[in-house]
């Protein structure tokens, strides 16, 4: 039996010809998604001072996309796996495009949150079939391991290429631009995806049972929620109470995963170590880099007077560490191990975080430089063979599910490490001494206090801009603390939970 509805053998799909050329089309589409991420960070300082978001709105800008996207993705995973993985890449493509549209005219804090949770639903259509349609055109499992590190890399690539496009729309239009970039990109993967893609799904995949969906969503939701608030503003019951009732509902939808005939996702997919252990490393390394990443953009524009697209460029050695790690990866977790590449690729990260410990206002850009290059590798080998082992430990009928599963874990670690990073800076940010005069708006975020420094006599503004700068720089150390500890101790857990693993290809691993 096979998923795809090509009637091409097994033998006939290896030797595809178009299987490059489609390949390009799914990158298109993890470059779409890369690049929203990452353009909205620097265009934050913008959106601050225009839509005038209160602390807290800001952060739901920055996170309540990722929310939506760790609640839908299992959903969409499975959806994209009973009507064709082909066809809800390409409406989710085309939705993304639109929405899109919809985020650069906001107009208000709580227009731009519908807005970017919109996008979300979008997002969740999209990753997760790119992943699926890798696994069902790619069967020779090398060149699999070299197209999972192409995907990666462009997601990579996606992170650099968001802040300099970006940094250049910034400097010369306003910044709704940022996000109307998607459109060209929306409109050439839809177009060749038409001609290029084979459609493949799950033969005899069952209903798409609804409640699932229900209790994944709310599930999710409410225990990101409830994180997040409690981050921001210690114990209260409504977190508390959001935060139960997500929790029920996740314990809801593994309960009826175990008992339907069809499960939206087959939980026995845990019991595998391999599996299991590359699941928790994406999360916990995401966790650790969100939050900080969200925040550097803020700290290169507001603390060190960087332009837009300086700014862009000054981030850009992560991104090129990720793509050519990304690359040799597979070859590197055969030749050594799959433990020993993950293990040393988050160990990596975690070192790098800590040297930004030392960070202040006038920190040189060699180190921030050196400890981008460093996350960049770490990260591109960590993910790219977590990604590889989560894809070939399944069955290509539930490559959708399997791949959800891992964009859910990178989706919810970045949620919670946005809240919880974010929040450590936000915390130690309003808690700055400025001077008499000092308005409660630049006590919200740094964007807030540069744009009240405005308004005040030079000696006020300078000596309240130093002491918010010199706040918002004491938080980002902190984050960088905890996200390099977070780090290390998912570099330790790696190393048991994938130990004896091997990527597919090796001598004792059957297809």
């Amino acid at each position: 039996m096979t998923s795809t509805l090509q009637p091409a053998s097994t033998t006939e799909a290896v030797k595809r010809p178009g299987r490059w050329l489609a390949l390009g089309v799914l990158v298109l589409a993890v470059l779409l998604v890369a690049v929203d991420a990452t353009v909205l960070g620097l265009a934050t300082p913008y959106i601050s001072e225009d839509l005038k978001p209160s602390g807290t709105q800001l952060l739901w800008i920055g996170d309540v996309y990722s929310f939506v996207i760790a609640g839908l993705l299992v959903s969409m995973g499975s959806l994209g796996d009973r009507i064709g993985r082909k066809r809800i890449l390409l409406v989710g493509a085309t939705a993304f495009g639109a929405i899109s549209v919809f985020n650069a005219y906001a107009t208000t804090p709580e227009m731009m949150i519908v807005a970017r949770a919109l996008l979300g639903v979008a997002g969740a259509t999209l990753m997760p079939a790119t992943l699926a349609l890798i696994r069902n055109l790619f069967h020779d499992p090398r060149e699999r391991s070299l197209a999972v590190g192409i995907w990666g890399a462009t997601a990579s690539a996606g992170t650099a290429v968001g802040p300099i496009v970006g940094g250049f729309l910034l400097e010369h239009f306003w910044w709704g631009s940022v996000f109307l970039i998607n459109l060209p990109v929306m409109a050439v993967l839809v177009l060749v995806g038409i001609k290029l893609l084979p459609e493949s799904r799950t033969a005899n995949p069952g209903p798409w049972d609804l409640v699932s969906v229900v209790l994944s969503l709310l599930g999710m939701i409410g225990v990101v929620y409830a994180i997040k608030e409690a981050a921001t503003h210690g114990f209260a019951w409504t977190p508390l109470a959001a935060g139960l009732l997500g929790a029920a509902a996740l314990y809801g939808f593994v309960r009826r995963q175990l008992i339907l005939p069809t499960p939206l996702l087959d939980m026995r997919l845990f019991r595998n170590r391999g599996f299991s252990g590359a699941v928790l490393a994406d999360l916990l390394t995401i966790l650790g880099l969100s939050g900080l990443v969200f925040f550097l953009s803020q700290y290169l524009q507001l603390v060190q007077g960087r332009g837009p697209f300086e700014a862009g460029l000054a981030e850009l050695p992560a991104a090129v560490g990720a793509v050519v790690a990304g690359l040799v990866a597979g070859r590197a977790a055969r030749r050594l191990s799959v433990q020993a590449v993950v293990s040393g690729g988050l160990a990596a990260i975690g070192l790098a975080l800590a040297a930004l410990t030392v960070l202040d206002q006038s920190t040189g850009y060699p180190l921030l430089g050196t400890a981008l290059l460093v996350v960049g590798v770490g990260a591109g080998f960590s993910f790219t063979v977590t990604a590889d082992v989560i894809l070939s430990g399944v069955p290509k009928e539930q490559a959708g599910s399997a791949s959800a599963v891992s964009e859910t874990a990178y989706e919810l670690g970045a949620a919670l490490g946005i809240a919880a990073l974010g929040s450590i800076v936000t915390g130690v940010y309003r808690d700055f001494t400025g001077p008499a005069g000092t308005p409660a708006s630049a006590h919200e975020s740094l964007g807030g206090a540069v744009e009240a420094a405005a308004g005040m006599p030079s000696h006020s503004a300078a000596a309240m801009l130093d002491a918010a700068r010199t706040s918002f720089v004491d938080g980002l150390a902190l984050a960088a603390g905890v996200g390099a500890t977070v780090l290390l101790a998912a570099a330790v857990a790696a190393w048991f939970l994938l130990r004896g693993q091997k990527l597919e290809g090796g001598p004792t691993h059957h297809a």
